[in-house]
């Protein structure tokens, strides 16, 4: 599933392709992937509106149109593709905005578990998938105060802490097992384990490995591709992910792979003790 890196990575190439270009129609070829409101009134909204600009929150890409946001969030496999209408749509495509360019944005997904919403640009954070997202991974947002509270009753393993988009919006699989390595902190440490001087190394570990990851335009494991259909560039920098039975770099000791919360898990237990 595409993290934060992955998403801002296609929000800055959807901006330079789309926007200020008006959507004239949209055909939806599987019904699915509009969660709301009905397709034919999001057909009949969206139609005629200019694509102000595309930003991010979380996981979310959002389209901030003329009057409504478009709320995208792209699950396991979901792609956008900016195309000539002469060029052969794939079976994989979805949900085309025909655009007064005289171009398409196609969205495709292999698996089709994307989800769009329509909602009223004066009331896009009140809608539900936005109220519980945590705060953005940044020096500005993400507060030790914030960690501390969110952290310090949990039984839960720090690992599935990090998953959890109300105490940190963005983060997912791969680089919750890079900022735990980043950290040195075991994965299956209690959230209520962490000590003051370890919450603050937390706190810099996101902050510092999501950065990283943004600037080298995410993570390609399989199939990830921004919005120009380039591939991204952190998993050359990748520390554990994906590296079970490899050298710590750190330690020279095994990296080992465990399950923590329903998912894989890579760490290194010398250095995460």
């Amino acid at each position: 599933m595409p993290e934060l890196p992955e998403v801002e990575s296609v929000k800055n190439g959807l901006n330079k392709l789309i926007s200020g270009k008006a959507i004239t129609n949209v055909d939806v070829l599987w019904i699915n992937i509009i969660k709301d409101p009905s397709i034919s009134e999001f057909k009949e909204r969206i139609a005629g509106q200019v694509i102000e600009a595309v930003k991010r929150r979380g996981k979310f890409l959002l389209f901030f149109l003329t009057d409504d946001v478009l709320i995208s969030h792209l699950r396991m496999e979901g792609k956008y593709r900016l195309e000539n209408t002469d060029v052969p749509r794939t079976k994989h495509t979805h949900v085309v905005f025909e655009l007064d360019s005289g171009e398409e944005l196609r969205y495709l997904d292999v698996r089709k578990f994307g989800k769009m919403s329509l909602i009223a640009k004066e009331k896009w954070t009140q809608h539900p998938s936005m109220l519980k997202l945590g705060p953005e991974p940044t020096n500005e947002e993400l507060k030790i105060k914030h960690l501390v509270n969110a952290l310090k009753k949990t039984e839960r393993p720090i690992k599935a802490c990090l998953l959890d988009q109300t105490i940190v919006a963005g983060v997912g699989n791969i680089y919750a097992d890079e900022i735990l390595y980043d950290a040195c902190i075991h994965p299956e440490r209690k959230g209520k384990s962490l000590q003051l001087d370890e919450i603050k190394d937390l706190r810099n570990s996101i902050i510092t490995i999501i950065n990283k990851a943004v600037d080298k335009g995410g993570t390609t494991i399989r199939t990830y591709s921004n919005a120009f259909g380039t591939e991204g560039g952190y998993q050359t920098y990748l520390s554990v992910y994906g590296k079970k039975d490899e050298k710590c770099s750190r330690c020279q000791h095994t990296i080992k792979k465990i399950k923590v919360a329903q998912r894989g898990t890579h760490y290194c237990p010398y250095c995460q003790k």
